[in-house]
């Protein structure tokens, strides 16, 4: 192990005032509308790249190249840009409508009684279908907004429902960017990941949704939502979910998703040759920037790791976290600091990977439960955080619709990642590791 060394940590401290920072001025003092993603994440990150080889001049910059290229060289980092690429080509194809199509085929087949319950259900399906939280809320917010209009429940409570399942399906879809950078950068096979997490997530769920429905039979309510819809496009994400939970190939899987969502829409005619090869495009367009942090991250901890940065924070975790348990919330915890500090949870997983890698072997943490902490816990800040992204577009969604609504009054309703910490700590706590 590499001798410790606190200050090869300068680099992730470099990142996070500098994103961090500038994301609080533009979100915070200037006003500019979702500040925080304004913010060039690539440039952020190879500012700390450059102080990180402007540090230790005993190794010169050759030789720090080569360290770099060594972090580049490993096949979970090939293996996660390939899927990243592939799950974009796999939502290109399939479009969005289909999302639209669930949630109304639902609000015309259930009693009105239940449209918040239900809204909170297709999210969770849709998230966990089309592996993005944020994709899901830009969707389901507005009709989240009709079902409010049209029958009377609570907006802000409509919302927080479908950005609860939005959550739920991010921290369990088979193709989501969080799964995908937790499972490769554990070295975890997404179905040993998906079987640890279900049993996280899905209590939490049940309890959101009991809640929800406790909270749905005390409103007055009147009307209904009625829209138009086409389940046939349901199926190429009906195919993914099977094909995961069944253990296939992720790339057998995407690739069954693109062939069966590529005919589909040519046969329905809902889009020709050429706007689905542009969809496509559009598609893998949407994670090259997912891409380009995995790459500049891990040229950045093989830096950090070999001038014995990784050795000092495990040093401070392990005074910190005492056994077993105590690594396993150290490890959530770690995560979630990153993720408050970056409001992206992908990012975070990413930064949080390395060290994870290692606190597991030091705490006899399995690979898939360093994966499920890492995706579970990042999902939990994530879902909380005021300038997160879900945060953000759903509340932009909302006032684009001629509503008000901030970011406190969501929160208070905002009962899934709530439930969902709760849950993780009694798996960490209470029920026995073997389980």
């Amino acid at each position: 192990m590499k001798k410790s060394n606190a200050t090869a940590l300068l680099p992730v401290l470099v990142f996070l005032v500098l994103y961090l920072g500038l994301g609080i001025i533009f979100e915070y003092i200037c006003k500019i509308p979702m500040g925080f993603y304004n913010i060039p994440i690539i440039v952020a990150f190879l500012a700390a790249i450059l102080v990180a080889c402007i540090q230790n001049r005993d190794v010169s910059f050759d030789e720090k190249l080569q360290i770099m290229a060594g972090g580049l060289a490993d096949k979970n980092i090939i293996t996660m840009l390939l899927i990243f690429l592939t799950a974009g080509v796999f939502v290109g194809v399939v479009g969005r409508s289909s999302a639209e199509s669930v949630a109304y085929f639902m609000l015309n087949l259930i009693p009105a009684k239940f449209a918040v319950a239900v809204l909170f259900i297709v999210a969770c399906f849709v998230s966990t279908a089309m592996g993005t939280s944020v994709g899901t809320i830009t969707l389901i917010t507005p009709i989240a907004a009709a079902v409010s209009e049209d029958s009377g429940f609570n907006m802000a409570l409509c919302v927080a429902s479908v950005m609860g399942g939005a959550m739920f399906g991010d921290n369990l879809s088979f193709i989501s960017d969080t799964t995908i950078a937790a499972c490769n950068g554990q070295d975890c096979a997404m179905r040993d990941k998906f079987r640890e997490n279900f049993w996280i997530a899905f209590p939490a769920a049940v309890v959101t949704l009991v809640i929800i429905l406790i909270l749905s039979f005390g409103t007055d309510i009147s009307g209904r939502v009625t829209h138009e819809y086409n389940l046939v496009q349901v199926i190429p994400y009906v195919f993914v979910l099977i094909g995961g939970i069944a253990g296939i190939n992720v790339f057998v899987v995407l690739l069954i998703g693109i062939v069966t969502g590529t005919f589909i829409m040519l046969v329905t005619g809902h889009i020709g040759v050429f706007e689905l090869i542009t969809s496509m495009g559009s598609g893998v367009s949407g994670m090259f920037e997912t891409c380009m942090v995995a790459i500049l991250v891990s040229a950045m901890c093989a830096l950090i790791r070999e001038y014995g940065g990784f050795t000092a924070l495990l040093g401070w975790v392990k005074r910190t976290f005492k056994g077993k348990k105590g690594g396993q919330l150290g490890m959530g915890l770690l995560v979630g600091a990153m993720d408050i500090a970056t409001a992206n949870n992908t990012v975070a997983i990413v930064m949080a990977n390395p060290i994870a890698k290692e606190m597991s072997a030091d705490y006899g943490i399995s690979n898939r439960k360093a994966a499920s902490l890492l995706d579970t816990f990042s999902c939990v800040f994530q879902g909380i955080i005021p300038y997160g992204a879900q945060m953000l577009v759903a509340i932009s969604a909302v006032n684009e619709l001629g509503y008000e609504m901030s970011a406190f009054q969501i929160l208070p309703v905002l009962f899934y990642p709530m439930m969902l910490l709760i849950s993780s700590l009694i798996w960490i706590f209470i029920i026995p590791a073997d389980r």
